[in-house]
């Protein structure tokens, strides 16, 4: 009995021979699968493998005799529709609407009530043109799932992001949507999320820099649970913070300054459902740099390392109180982290209270240091609507635990 019906569509990218791994997992695995493939993917593979590796035809053209009406009836027979590897071509013709070819008119017949989930691959810069960011917006806000890209060696010879996500992770996101292990039930379940992670960093010059100790881990924790729920995250992270696992859209800031200007970009273009804001910012900024009575710009490359500085700092605002004022959807639902250090627990519980009172999240995360020891990362989740009422919610372990406490509120909550 099949498991599932996949109709695979492969474009034009040397990343087509990771897509043959795929199709060659899920045929053995018990899938039905259709695979359409556009003229130029088939310069990178041949008709033969992909019919060797199914047991089924290739679909190639658009009008074949007798078979007129198949980017009606292939797009109507998938449960699931995965344009693997999908070329910055592609995903432009279909943000714009051309159908030259078969894997575009499949697109155009496509009526959205069906999963259609794009695995990207391209050159680094290929992948940040604005006219492929726009169309991977575009094709967002039309309700496809984009699966994000890896970063490393592309075979360009280039470093960066754009390479196909590995054939076993795409493999596990698939056997997820159809086994239900995990995956989100519904699509109207699934949220589009933002989380902040790891810690800014304060310029003194152009060497040297006040940061914190945040690893980034619990952003990294959270981004790999949500998307393997099947939930669409992008994460801002911090260019030295621990990176997820899964492929997601990111971007990494370094300074204050970078993340407020992220955070007001992300927020104010894009409709976000939920912000998690787990990043540690820095409280303060450098006002001035002086020595001896000289003052410098945290500009210049550095300051002799045999003179006294002096630091003056300015207080930074608080990032948390401005997101709802970012964002276009004055809906969204905020969760905030306060971290404490080895404080009581009347003192733990007044922390939380004071950023209730000015953060207007829906949700607080509070950590102690003194309860975190290696595995083990406690945390108590707090409904914060009313600052001089805090509700304790739930109490977890572990991060793992989190993640998952903090999305069964967020789905609950949307269903209300």
């Amino acid at each position: 009995m099949s498991k599932g019906k996949i109709l695979f569509q492969l474009s034009g990218s040397i990343a087509c021979f990771k897509a043959c791994q795929l199709l060659s997992k899920l045929a053995q695995n018990g899938y039905e699968i259709e695979v359409v493939a556009t003229a130029s993917a088939l310069k990178f593979v041949g008709e033969a493998t992909l019919e060797g590796l199914t047991g089924r035809r290739v679909h190639r053209e658009a009008f074949e005799p007798g078979q007129y009406m198949k980017h009606i009836h292939l797009a109507r027979w998938a449960d699931l529709i995965l344009l693997c590897p999908a070329s910055a071509n592609v995903i432009n013709k279909f943000a714009a609407g051309i159908a030259d070819d078969l894997v575009t008119t499949l697109f155009l017949a496509n009526d959205f009530k069906k999963p259609f989930w794009i695995a990207p691959a391209m050159n680094v810069e290929m992948l940040r043109h604005p006219a492929t960011q726009s169309s991977l917006e575009k094709l967002e806000s039309w309700g496809v799932r984009l699966l994000g890209t890896g970063s490393g060696a592309l075979a360009c010879g280039e470093v960066g992001e754009g390479r196909l996500i590995e054939p076993e992770i795409l493999f596990g996101m698939i056997e997820k949507h159809f086994g239900g292990r995990g995956e989100v039930s519904r699509a109207e379940d699934s949220l589009k999320i933002l989380i902040t992670s790891g810690g800014t960093r304060v310029p003194i010059d152009g060497v040297r820099s006040i940061a914190n100790f945040s690893t980034g881990s619990t952003g990294a924790t959270l981004s790999d649970a949500l998307t393997a729920r099947g939930h669409s995250v992008t994460l801002l992270r911090a260019r030295d913070a621990l990176a997820p696992r899964a492929p997601v859209r990111e971007k990494e800031f370094v300074t204050f300054q970078d993340l407020e200007t992220m955070l007001k970009t992300e927020l104010s273009e894009r409709d976000y459902d939920v912000v998690i804001h787990a990043a540690a910012v820095s409280d303060y900024s450098v006002a001035s740099l002086s020595s001896n009575g000289k003052d410098f710009s945290t500009s210049i490359g550095k300051v002799d390392s045999g003179e006294e500085l002096t630091l003056k700092l300015h207080r930074n605002p608080k990032l948390i109180d401005q997101l709802r004022s970012f964002s276009r959807n004055k809906a969204i639902r905020v969760v905030g982290f306060k971290l404490t250090n080895s404080l009581g627990e009347a003192e733990q519980l007044e922390a939380v209270r004071k950023l209730a009172s000015h953060a207007r999240a829906d949700l607080l995360v509070h950590n102690d240091l003194g309860e975190i020891v290696g595995a083990r990362h406690r945390a108590r989740i707090y409904s914060s609507h009313d600052p001089k009422n805090l509700v304790l919610i739930a109490e977890v372990e572990d991060k793992a635990s989190l993640a998952k406490s903090l999305e069964s509120l967020l789905v609950s909550k949307g269903r209300a």
